[in-house]
């Protein structure tokens, strides 16, 4: 089985042991690390945020047809939700699973009405600003006219961390608001997502992942 042998079932996601060796690192994050942390952290803040899978994302980012999103999404239920948050990956690759080479994170604020792009390398703005556009008008009554903003985000130091700030700075919209981000927001990223922060966030996650699998009888610290 080697390193395709399962850890852990959580939700929809399947990790197996290449995915731990990716949170050793240093390594750039994939797609299942980031839908795992986003599960984990949906199952314990207030229903009215949602978190937006990686594959869904890339597929509203990418759609053909930016009319068959509303067929796609309602299931989400996203005009119910205050908070949405949306990983964006830099892959035009669409025939490789694993592309891509940075992430960032937009998320829609509802009481705001807008659309806050979070990147630290500002690289995708591009990218963002796509998929603000095929999905503002999606997002409930409103969103039509809600507006696209690049708010103050933390810098990476180094070329492999962007999907860890992404989870950073998710982590502080659940433990920070409930459905609105306050005044004091930016003060709250830079006193909370540091260099150091975002680093240990590698074991923390595998902590968690290593205390779910111990409950269902299993151990991933090989």
């Amino acid at each position: 089985m080697g390193d395709n042998e399962k850890v852990l079932s959580y939700g929809d996601v399947i990790l197996r042991k290449s995915d731990l060796k990716i949170l050793r690192g240093p390594y750039h994050l994939n797609d299942r690390i980031i839908e795992f942390y986003f599960c984990y952290l949906s199952n314990s803040i207030s229903p009215t945020i949602n978190f937006v899978a990686p594959s869904v994302s890339f597929w509203i980012l990418n759609v053909p047809d930016v009319d068959s999103i509303k067929l796609f999404v309602d299931p989400l239920k996203l005009p119910e939700k205050e908070l949405v948050l949306f990983p964006i990956n830099d892959n035009e690759n669409f025939s490789l699973a694993e592309g891509g080479t940075h992430w960032s994170l937009l998320v829609y604020d509802r009481k705001k009405n807008v659309f806050e792009h979070y990147d630290s390398s500002s690289i995708n703005k591009s990218y963002a600003r796509k998929l603000f556009t095929n999905i503002k008008d999606f997002m409930g009554p409103s969103s039509a006219s809600a507006t696209f903003i690049e708010h103050f985000t933390p810098r990476q130091r180094n070329g492999h961390d962007c999907g860890l700030y992404v989870l950073a700075i998710a982590k502080e919209i659940c433990s920070y608001r409930g459905d609105t981000l306050g005044e004091d927001w930016e003060s709250v990223l830079k006193a909370r997502v540091t260099p150091t922060a975002v680093s240990e966030m590698r074991n923390q996650i595998l902590e968690i992942i290593n205390d779910l699998s111990n409950q269902k009888g299993n151990s991933v610290s090989s």
